[in-house]
C-alpha cells in the first residue's frame, strides 16, 4: 500500500455494515493502519451477497487496506485486548448499538481518563440526547425519517435514493470530524469524543427544502429527474435520444433560448423572466421546450449547449458505469488475492495502491502477540 498522509495513524474499528467502515476506508487510503474488530462470523456485511468472486460487494468496496481481528468483546481476555489497542491508538470508530461500549467498560469517563489523546467516534442512528437515541437506524429508515423520500420519486410515488445515502454521508461525515479532531489534537495535545448521528447528516441535506417550506410556506415537490426548484433543469427528447439539461442562471436561460433553441422570444417572455417564474410556470415552459429539443438530434444539440456554454449530461444505465469515459479504476486484491477493479476514490491520484480486502480474521492471531504479549 502507498504511503499516505496518515502513515503511522493507527485506528481502531469495531465496525459493521456502511457507515463506520466507509469512513474507515478513507483512513486506510491515507496510509492508517486501521484494524477491523469482527465477531466470530464475521461483519454484517460479509453476509450481504457473494457477488464479487464469492465476496461481498459491500465488503469488497469498503475494507481494503484494513486487518482483520476476530475478538469476543464479551470474553475478559479479549476486552484486555482491546484496551491494549487502545493505549496505542489513535482514533477508535465504532458504530455498535448505543451504550454497547459502555457496557463493556468503556464509559465516555473512562475513556476521557484512561486514553486522553483518543479520537473516539461514535457513529449512532440519531442523537443521544434526543428522544429518539433508542431507535434502530437503517439507510433506508434514516432517509425516510428524514424526509429525504418526501422529495425523492415522482409526484405519484415517494423514492429512497437507490444507494446507500444515509450510511455515505455518515461514513464522510465522521472521516471530516476525525481529520478535524487530528488537528486540534496537534495544538492541544487531547482527543475528542465525538458523536456522529446518521439522522443529522440527512436532516442537514434537507436544509434547503426545510427552508423553503419554514421560510416561504413551499412544500418541495418530487419531480423525478428535474429539479425542484432551478428550472429548466431536467431530461429532453431529442429526435434520436435524451439530453438532462441544466440552465442555472438568467443569463443561462437567454443563451439556451437564443443559441440552442433558436427561440430568442422565450428569453423575454413574462412568464419565464426569472428561476421563481420558470419554476411556477414549468408545465406552461415544458410546452414550449419539448418540441423544440424534439426538433434537435442528440449530436446537434450537444454541439449548440458546448457553444452556449450551458451544461448537460447523459443518462447512464448501470451497464453503461464501467464503459464511461470519465471512470477511473483502482486495482484491489481479495482476501485469496484474486484482483478486482473499484472506482478509483476521488481526491487519489493514479499512484494509488490500496491494500488488500481482509479474509475474516487473518491478522487475529499477530495483533494478540504484537499487543498483549505473553
Amino acid at each position: 500500500m502507498s504511503e499516505g498522509a496518515l502513515s503511522g495513524l493507527l485506528v481502531i474499528a469495531i465496525e459493521q455494515a456502511v457507515a463506520a467502515p466507509l469512513c474507515t476506508v478513507r483512513l486506510a487510503d491515507a496510509g492508517a493502519r486501521v484494524i477491523k474488530i469482527e465477531r466470530a462470523g464475521g461483519e454484517t456485511a460479509r453476509n450481504y451477497d457473494s457477488a464479487v468472486k464469492g465476496t461481498s460487494a459491500y465488503f469488497a468496496w469498503l475494507n481494503r487496506g484494513k486487518e482483520s481481528a476476530v475478538l469476543d468483546l464479551k470474553d475478559e481476555r479479549d476486552l484486555s485486548l482491546l484496551s491494549a489497542l487502545l493505549e496505542k491508538a489513535d482514533v477508535l470508530v465504532q458504530n455498535l448499538v448505543p451504550g454497547a461500549l459502555a457496557r463493556m467498560g468503556f464509559t465516555p469517563e473512562v475513556i476521557a481518563a484512561r486514553f486522553p489523546r483518543l479520537i473516539a467516534v461514535s457513529i449512532n442512528g440519531y442523537g443521544q440526547d434526543t428522544a429518539c437515541a433508542p431507535m434502530r437506524a437503517y439507510d433506508m429508515l434514516v432517509q425516510a425519517e428524514s424526509g429525504l423520500c418526501a422529495v425523492t420519486g415522482t409526484p405519484d410515488t415517494p423514492s429512497k435514493i437507490g444507494v446507500s445515502a444515509a450510511d455515505i454521508a455518515t461514513g464522510m461525515n465522521a472521516h471530516a470530524a476525525i481529520l478535524e479532531a487530528l488537528i486540534e489534537r496537534e495544538r492541544s495535545g487531547r482527543g475528542r469524543q465525538i458523536e456522529v448521528a446518521m439522522f443529522d447528516g440527512m436532516a442537514d441535506w434537507m436544509a434547503v427544502p426545510l427552508l423553503h417550506y419554514e421560510h416561504a410556506g413551499r412544500e418541495t415537490g418530487r419531480f423525478g429527474l428535474s429539479h425542484a426548484s432551478i428550472y429548466p433543469y431536467r431530461p429532453f427528447a431529442c429526435a434520436d435520444g435524451t439530453l438532462i439539461v441544466a440552465t442555472q442562471t438568467n443569463a443561462e436561460w437567454k443563451k439556451l433560448c437564443e443559441q440552442v433553441l433558436d427561440r430568442s422570444e422565450l428569453a423575454e417572455h413574462p412568464d419565464f423572466a426569472t428561476n421563481p417564474l420558470r419554476v411556477s410556470n414549468r408545465v406552461a415552459l415544458d410546452r414550449e421546450l419539448e418540441p423544440a429539443f424534439r426538433a434537435l438530434d442528440v449530436a446537434d444539440a450537444v454541439a449548440r449547449l458546448d457553444k452556449a456554454g450551458i451544461a448537460w449530461g447523459r443518462y447512464t444505465e448501470v451497464r453503461d458505469l464501467g464503459s464511461h469515459p470519465a471512470l477511473r479504476r483502482v486495482e484491489v486484491a481479495l482476501a485469496d488475492g484474486t484482483l478486482i477493479t473499484l472506482p478509483r476514490p476521488a481526491g487519489r491520484d493514479a499512484g494509488f495502491r490500496p491494500g488488500p480486502v481482509p479474509g475474516l480474521g487473518t491478522d487475529t492471531d499477530n495483533i494478540r502477540a504484537e499487543f498483549l504479549p505473553g
